[in-house]
């Protein structure tokens, strides 16, 4: 083992885990995370959920319960998820009182169902902050045009906030718009600003995974030298815009009364190519100020052999824009990668979401007392 994982802490990237289940909670895995793992704060996803509760260990005594009580299998869901965030969040109260609530955090997801209504988003954030009921929480929301005034919204409300499914550079200035935004609300309300944190989750290894498959169509060596190059500097130009909108004169007017940056989070790390490290989206994404999510396997293969050697961001933005440019320059079209990614994103934890309602059903119905 080497101690990448401390040098990536060091560096001021914070480690979250992109991964809860009632196992990892009651076996006492995530404690040993934190203490071991450097660990401090965990992410969720509908698809996360779907695959702890359809195949995990730990629930049956809380359906058996909610099958009694005959609730909705919407309900059932809500229930048994923010139970698990709840734990969770009990568990990392300590790194949250120690970063002063910027880590010890956990995320959860509105309902993906509701990604292009506005007033829905808001209205389930709102419930899902009161039924978590932990200040160490998270809310994540949806990177979508309905997302946008969803998000300045619930930040507007004191309400933290986890940013999900950003791909473009253009979405992702105006999610830190829409949090800047937010905080002006917050403060015309008369809300503390210091207690209202957000991440904005980047999306990285799939935008390597939808340029790859279009380099590898064109065949060239000029497509195929270009091979793995999109998503870093995806990722890299995206802190460049960080470090912009948090250095202006109207994000200084904020950070004066007590408000926080808004981080960005490296989100999607879990390398899909074999033709690559598997610590590649870790190694090569390390800046100040940033959180990298991991599905336990890149948490385990950056703790076995990541080469950690400094800030690997700055000072890249250059020879980021030029590969994305030269990706361009072969008839690949940003735009329509992203928007198609996002498009994806959010069908593919609907499609979750709807796995999810259908295998609880089917559990609530068998724990279902006889009549």
């Amino acid at each position: 083992m080497t101690d990448a994982l401390k040098r990536l802490s060091e560096e001021g990237v914070a480690i979250w885990l992109d991964d809860l289940s009632r196992k990892r909670i009651t076996s006492g895995n995530l404690a040993e995370l934190i203490d071991e793992s450097h660990v401090v704060g965990v992410t969720t996803n509908p698809s996360i959920f779907q695959k702890a509760i359809s195949g995990g260990e730990g629930y049956e005594q809380q359906l058996t319960d909610l099958a009694a009580r005959k609730v909705t299998v919407d309900e059932a869901i809500r229930m048994i998820t923010t139970a698990d965030v709840r734990d969770a969040a009990d568990i990392l109260r300590p790194v949250f009182d120690r970063t002063d609530g910027q880590d010890g955090r956990v995320s959860i997801e509105v309902d993906p169902r509701l990604a292009h209504d506005t007033v829905a988003t808001v209205a389930e954030a709102k419930q899902l902050a009161w039924l978590v009921d932990r200040p160490n929480t998270l809310i994540k929301i949806p990177a979508t045009k309905a997302g946008l005034p969803a998000i300045a919204e619930v930040i507007g409300k004191g309400i933290s906030v986890n940013v999900t499914l950003i791909f473009s550079l253009e979405r992702y200035r105006a999610v830190m718009d829409a949090y800047v935004t937010g905080l002006e609300k917050a403060k015309a309300a008369g809300l503390d600003l210091s207690l209202i944190h957000s991440v904005a989750s980047f999306f990285v290894s799939r935008v390597d995974t939808e340029i790859d498959k279009r380099l590898d169509a064109l065949g060239t060596d000029e497509a195929k030298a270009l091979r793995g190059k999109a998503a870093l500097a995806n990722a890299r130009l995206a802190y460049q815009a960080y470090e912009e909108v948090f250095s202006s004169d109207r994000w200084l007017a904020l950070e004066k009364l007590g408000a926080n940056k808004q981080r960005p989070l490296w989100a999607s790390t879990g390398v899909k190519d074999p033709a690559y490290k598997d610590t590649l989206y870790v190694d090569d994404l390390v800046a100040p100020n940033t959180v990298n999510t991991m599905p336990e396997a890149t948490l385990e293969a950056t703790a076995d052999h990541g080469r950690i050697t400094g800030d690997t961001v700055r000072g890249t933005y250059e020879q980021a824009k030029a590969e994305l440019d030269a990706v361009a320059k072969l008839g690949i079209s940003y735009d329509e990668v992203v928007q198609l990614l996002e498009d994806e994103g959010v069908d593919k934890f609907e499609q979750s979401w709807n796995d999810l309602l259908k295998s609880t059903e089917a559990e609530l119905k068998r724990l279902a007392p006889e009549a």
